[in-house]
């Protein structure tokens, strides 16, 4: 007996110790990579968290596959992604702080922030400390020479919202158009782009000054006079997530039936909870892909997505863009690891296949709004919503 015990008690050990040795060539693997660490500077809690957070999501969701897959190779290094994210609470302060921090880390590669003022007040910081970043904010400013260290990570109001206004004119009989906007600098300057796409097309502006503070809950007293001039558009310029139910609620329970739109990315999920059926016909810039023209990963990138987070937000068609972007560059250059002069090279002739979009091309573009190339290229998807959901409404590009 004694001997049996000791003979199972071996064979027990034995297969423990194969165990440990294939567990630990695996660790000894992974623990072989180089870290790249990808930053995140951008608002994740408060009016405009959605923006942030699909952000953050996006970029984990992919850095997880990355690594679970062995990481990326660039040049003769294979890397595992981490991702380093801080909330600047839409507080230019505050994205100050974000990307002293990424600069203390040694971080070269920042995706954010999401707001005007955020990626104004970070220039001087990332100019000054060689950090690239992908903003997803609009002041022409930060894209034309002689700035060159930030990216449009997707695209700009003054590129949808002619595209936005062109369509509804030519299919839907838009005539008169108003706009009203939050009292910051971003809603300002994204309301001022609008109103003179839509003069240029030979629209009707009835409204161009009316104005709201962010922490606004009850809007029938601003848009009772812009429901009252009967537009057959409201445009809610560069408004934040959980503003837009209340506002599109507010115009429906005044008696508004024009077309609702904005040149800001949506979240479904809000939208549903705080305007329900009141939503549905609402027109904004969505995420960059559609059912039609996604690829098998893309498919995938979702389906890891919800598993991780336990839902998805429309938005992460395109904030999934800017890591791939970032690793994609790099593998073109691998010098660009830790020079962003080098990645800037690169950005002029780079060129891979979009794993998110059939037919597509990752590339950087932007000459004809900024006259170098600081742009991603992402499809630009306009949809419409429609029983808790977002539908395409016409796909479009920019060069």
């Amino acid at each position: 007996m004694i001997n049996r015990r000791s003979t199972l008690k071996s064979l027990a050990l034995g297969a423990v110790s194969l165990l440990a040795i294939a567990a630990g060539g695996t660790f000894s693997a992974q623990a072989e990579n180089k870290v790249l660490k990808i930053g995140f500077v951008g608002v994740t809690s408060g009016p405009a968290a959605a923006w942030g957070t699909s952000n953050v999501r996006s970029m984990q969701t992919r850095a997880d596959w990355i690594n679970e897959t062995g990481g990326v190779k660039i040049g003769d290094d294979t890397y595992n992604i981490t991702i380093v994210t801080f909330d600047d609470q839409r507080d230019p302060k505050r994205a100050i702080a974000g990307m002293e921090k990424m600069a203390q880390e040694g971080i070269r590669y920042v995706v954010g922030p999401n707001v005007d003022d955020g990626a104004a007040a970070v220039r001087p910081v990332a100019e000054s400390k060689g950090i690239i970043y992908f903003p997803y904010a609009f002041p022409k400013s930060l894209y034309v020479a002689p700035a060159s260290n930030a990216v449009l990570g997707m695209v700009a109001n003054y590129q949808s919202g002619p595209a936005i206004y062109k369509y509804l004119k030519e299919n839907k009989g838009v005539k008169k158009v108003a706009f009203i906007a939050a009292n910051e600098s971003d809603p300002l300057s994204q309301r001022d782009s609008g109103v003179a796409a839509a003069k240029e097309l030979g629209l009707e502006v009835v409204a161009e000054t009316d104005t709201y503070q962010t922490d606004t809950r009850d809007f029938t007293p601003v848009l009772t006079p812009i429901v009252q001039l009967k537009p057959d558009l409201l445009v809610l310029s560069g408004v934040a997530p959980a503003n837009a139910p209340l506002l599109i609620r507010a115009a429906r329970e005044l008696g508004y039936e024009g077309l609702i739109s904005a040149e800001t990315a949506q979240d479904a999920t809000v939208l549903q909870e705080g305007a329900g059926e009141l939503a549905n016909g609402f027109i904004s810039v969505g995420g960059a892909s559609t059912p039609e023209i996604r690829t098998p990963m893309m498919e995938e990138f979702i389906d890891r997505y919800i598993k991780k987070f336990g839902e998805y937000n429309d938005e992460s068609n395109t904030k999934v863009y800017a890591l791939e972007y970032i690793i994609e560059t790099l593998k073109a250059n691998p010098k660009a690891i830790d020079d962003v002069e080098e990645f800037k090279k690169t950005m002029d002739t780079f060129s891979a296949p979009n794993p998110y979009a059939k037919n597509g091309t990752l590339k950087y573009v932007g000459m004809t709004s900024f006259g170098q190339k600081r742009q991603v290229s992402v499809p630009m998807v306009v949809t419409e919503f429609k029983d808790g959901a977002f539908q395409t409404l016409f796909v479009g590009e920019v060069d």
